[in-house]
């Protein structure tokens, strides 16, 4: 009888965690089509608020290294650059890339839009041996 009272509560701790994570990935898409919207408006600051509580969310449901927060840092380093601020995205597009390595490894190809991300955000910021290296290692995943 406890056995079972024990797999009752498991069960039923599994469901709620189910029910949180589908709650937040809701808040996490809502936010990131409200970001959207106001990148849209040409609201880019307010858009940042909005990219980084997404970034939170994401960070808070499903840790440090998930798909979502490598999309949320590049977003924020996207409205960043729109922006002007070639110095933060560059941190936030190397995290993400960090990210998206760890999880898919170094060649794959959907890393292209990060490292063409990376590549413009050097070239502003008159890092041009590493932009080409980054050149070269996109074009290379291209391949």
């Amino acid at each position: 009888m406890k056995a079972l009272l024990k797999i009752s509560i498991i069960v039923i701790l599994v469901s709620s965690f189910g029910l949180v994570s589908a709650a937040q990935e809701e808040l996490y898409n809502k936010l990131n089509s409200r970001l959207a919207t106001l990148y849209k408006q040409g609201k880019t600051e307010e858009a940042i608020k909005v990219a980084e509580e997404a970034l939170q969310v994401a960070i808070k449901t499903y840790g440090e290294e998930h798909p979502y927060v490598s999309a949320s840092l590049n977003n924020i380093a996207l409205l960043y650059i729109n922006e002007g601020k070639y110095e933060k995205a560059e941190a936030l597009y190397e995290r993400s890339l960090q990210i998206a390595e760890a999880l898919l490894g170094k060649d794959h190809p959907q890393l292209a839009d990060i490292l063409e991300n990376m590549v413009k955000c050097n070239e502003v910021l008159g890092k041009t041996d590493k932009a080409e290296v980054l050149q070269a290692r996109l074009e290379s995943i291209k391949e």
